[in-house]
């Protein structure tokens, strides 16, 4: 039989011995704005040098000019599908004409998500306010159609109870 806390003792003794650097590499050292050199503790050696950020990292939160027009095209094709639903040109009262407009609808949703994600990534507040408008726009107008035909809300003439035409 294995006594597990001679074993957890010798693992902890083991990890005592190592230095932070040692166990975490580069990742225990924190990320450094370009051009700013790390200072090493007094009596502590370096394990190796950092590298130094690339010119393309953009750790600082800076965008380059062709992801900031790719940002603005993702957020504007999400956008447009968005006031486009207000548009919607068929008939979504029950069956397959409904099944599309939610499919419409839950493309708002993920195209919302996927502009906040880049907006978040490239720090754009702006732009990820708008993302996460977009999200909520296309919650609201799923949540018009399906909250009446599961018995949360009131139906009426264009929302009516059922899935199905009759």
């Amino acid at each position: 039989m294995t006594d597990w806390d001679k074993e957890l003792a010798k693992i902890d003794k083991q990890l005592a011995s190592m230095s932070d650097a040692d166990l975490l590499g580069d990742q225990a050292r924190p990320a450094l704005p370009a051009g700013k050199a790390a200072a090493v503790p007094a009596g502590r050696p370096s394990a190796k040098a950092a590298p130094s950020p690339a010119a393309d990292d953009h750790s600082d939160g800076g965008t380059s000019g062709f992801a900031k027009i790719m940002l603005y095209a993702r957020v504007t094709l999400a956008a447009a599908l968005g006031i486009g639903m207000m548009f919607w040109p068929y008939d979504a009262k029950c069956g397959s004409g409904m099944v599309l407009y939610l499919g419409a609808v839950a493309a708002v949703v993920v195209s919302g998500t996927w502009s906040a994600v880049w907006s978040w990534r490239h720090r754009a507040a702006r732009l990820h306010t708008l993302s996460l408008l977009l999200i909520l726009w296309g919650l609201v107008l799923g949540a018009i159609d399906v909250l009446p035909r599961i018995g949360y809300a009131k139906p009426d003439l264009m929302h009516p109870a059922s899935w199905v035409c009759k």
